[in-house]
C-alpha cells in the first residue's frame, strides 16, 4: 500500500467506536485526518487526540467543509457513520427514511462530490463501513439490514465501475463489534452478535491488511465468508437456519 504520510483522510461517525479507531490509525500512519460526527464535542475530542480537525455535522453534507480543512484534497474517504435501525416492515416511514439517508445516500453524496477529482487524478480510496448484515441480514432490524445491503451494493458498483480509473474501494463487513451500536442492538444483538463480538481495533487491523492487498471485501470475522457462501448456494437452508434464530429470539422476548 502506498504511504499515507500527508494524505487527506475523512472519517465520518468518528466520535467513537470503529470511526474513532479509524481516525487514530490513519493519524498514526501520518495522514491528515478530518473527524466527523453529529456529536460535536465527541468529534472535537477525537480530533484533539489524533491531531486532526473536527468537522461536526451530518455525514451527508460535510465534503465541502472537509475539503476546506484538508486544503482541497481528500485522498481517503471513510463512510463510517451509520444508523442501527431496528424494526420490521411496520417501522415508521421516518425510520426507514433516516436509515436510507445515513446508511446509503450519505455514501452516494460523498462519492458524487469526490469522484470528479479522484478520476482526474487517477487515484482515490473509498472505505465503506457496511456490516455483515449487508451480506447476510440481521434479525429484528429490517431497516438496518435492507439499507446495509444497499451500502454494500453501492460500494460494489463503485469498484466495478471505476477501478480501472484508479479508484480503490473497500467494504468492511464485520459482525458484532464492541461499540455503542452493539449495545443499541438490544436483545437481538446479545443473541446474535455479542458472543463473537470483537474490538474496533480488530476491525481496523482487518481494513489495513485489506488495503495493503487492495482487497474489496474486508471480513474481520472470517466465518462470514462461509455464511455468505451458504446464503448464495443453499438459500432455503440458510433461510431456515436464520428463521430458527428468529424463533429463538422471539422465545427469549416472551
Amino acid at each position: 500500500m502506498e504511504s499515507l504520510q500527508g494524505k487527506g483522510v475523512v472519517v465520518t461517525g468518528a466520535g467513537g467506536g470503529i470511526g474513532a479507531e479509524l481516525a487514530r490509525r490513519f493519524a498514526a500512519a501520518g495522514a491528515r485526518v478530518v473527524v466527523n460526527d453529529l456529536d460535536a464535542p465527541r468529534a472535537a475530542a477525537v480530533a484533539d487526540e489524533v491531531g486532526g480537525v473536527a468537522v461536526p455535522g451530518d455525514a451527508s453534507a460535510i465534503v465541502a467543509d472537509a475539503l476546506a480543512a484538508l486544503d482541497g484534497t481528500v485522498d481517503v474517504y471513510c463512510a463510517n457513520a451509520g444508523l442501527a435501525s431496528a424494526g420490521t416492515e411496520a417501522a415508521a416511514e421516518q425510520v426507514w427514511a433516516d436509515a436510507w439517508d445515513v446508511n446509503v445516500m450519505a455514501h452516494v453524496r460523498a462519492a458524487h462530490a469526490l469522484l470528479p477529482d479522484w478520476l482526474e487524478r487517477g487515484e482515490g480510496r473509498f472505505v465503506s463501513t457496511v456490516s455483515a448484515a449487508g451480506l447476510l441480514t440481521m434479525v429484528g432490524a429490517a431497516p438496518y439490514s435492507v439499507t446495509k445491503h444497499g451500502a454494500y451494493a453501492f460500494a460494489e458498483w463503485l469498484s466495478l465501475t471505476y477501478r480501472h480509473r484508479g479508484l480503490k474501494v473497500h467494504a468492511i463487513c464485520p459482525q458484532g463489534v464492541r461499540t455503542a451500536m452493539l449495545t443499541a442492538a438490544g436483545s437481538a444483538g446479545e443473541l446474535v452478535l455479542a458472543p463473537t463480538a470483537i474490538e474496533p481495533e480488530d476491525v481496523v487491523d482487518a481494513l489495513f491488511a485489506g488495503m495493503a492487498e487492495d482487497r474489496f471485501l474486508i471480513l474481520p470475522h472470517p466465518d462470514v465468508a462461509e455464511y455468505y457462501r451458504a446464503r448464495a448456494t443453499e438459500p432455503d437452508t440458510w433461510l431456515l437456519n436464520m428463521n430458527h434464530i428468529q424463533q429463538k429470539w422471539e422465545a427469549s422476548e416472551q
